[in-house]
């Protein structure tokens, strides 16, 4: 009998060990599991942003280094949160969300537009700048193209716009049809398309089609006196996981604190942006379609 209860005995400790190593290890993946991006970021002082090359929001430098107004200025916030090493990914633009989403990154660093339709899927920043779209065309602009209207007017006129980007919406917005539309993965295929005379324009930020102006000026041009809807000014931000709140709270904090300063002028200069690129636009507001 003796022997029976000692084993009884024995069997009971080694259930209970086991359990209390069972209960231990629930509570260190429950602890794990509950770590935030903004806690996980702080803690390791790294975080990976994703970009599409389009200069000049983005892109990878002849050697290798990432750069561009939003990369730039993630370095500079996340600084400011004690995040010392910015990874970048390379992605293309219709593939951030996803990727973003995925986890493949843990921030959009790309100049991205907030839309209602985005709003939907990311978690926006406040705006980091606004602005205005423009055309590229060819030398002397032979269609006399200054708007999206004038190349719905026109049947056979062809626009080259990047995958996943606004302008897309915008055009079919002013009655181009998508037989009309070339859509491409980035701005360089915008670039060559305009130049092999396979589209009459590209459409992109004023900034991005001027930057691709510069690349080929015997060829192309931006158009001059381009008209456009005044809602369709973009108004550019990092975006977050919608479930990363704190992120996104932490980093608006600090945008809020450093946009228009001398630092931040000084930062974005290099890219074509100035004082008239800031503003007091919310994303709460450009979500709800203020």
């Amino acid at each position: 009998m003796k022997t029976t209860r000692f084993s009884q005995l024995s069997g009971m400790l080694v259930a209970c060990g086991i359990a209390a190593a069972g209960f231990a290890m629930h509570i260190s993946g429950a602890s794990a599991q509950t770590e935030t991006t903004l806690q996980r970021i702080q803690r390791t002082g790294e975080i990976r942003i994703g970009y599409a090359n389009e200069a000049p929001f983005a892109y990878t430098q002849p050697d290798g280094k990432v750069t561009g107004e939003s990369p730039e200025i993630a370095k500079k916030i996340f600084a400011k949160l004690g995040v010392k090493k910015v990874d970048a990914v390379l992605t293309e633009w219709g593939s951030l969300i996803p990727g973003l989403r995925a986890g493949r990154f843990d921030v959009i660093a790309a100049g991205m537009y907030i839309t209602p339709e985005r709003c939907k899927q990311v978690a926006f920043a406040d705006p980091q700048y606004q602005i205005q779209d423009t055309l590229l065309v060819l030398k002397g602009n032979p269609k006399k193209l200054h708007s999206y209207g004038d190349i719905a007017k026109l049947p056979d006129a062809k626009l080259a716009v990047m995958a996943g980007t606004a302008e897309i919406k915008y055009a079919r917005d002013e009655g181009i049809k998508d037989a009309q539309l070339q859509q491409v993965p980035d701005t360089t295929s915008q670039l060559q398309a305009v130049r092999a005379r396979r589209v009459d324009a590209a459409v992109g930020t004023g900034l991005t089609m001027k930057a691709l102006a510069k690349k080929d000026a015997e060829q192309v041009e931006v158009t001059s006196q381009f008209t456009d809807d005044p809602k369709h000014t973009g108004y550019g931000a990092l975006a977050f996981r919608q479930d990363d709140a704190d992120l996104r709270a932490a980093v608006n904090k600090a945008l809020h604190a450093w946009l228009g300063t001398p630092d931040h002028l000084q930062t974005v200069a290099p890219f074509g942006f100035d004082k008239a690129n800031l503003t007091t636009k919310t994303a709460d507001e450009i979500c709800s379609g203020k």
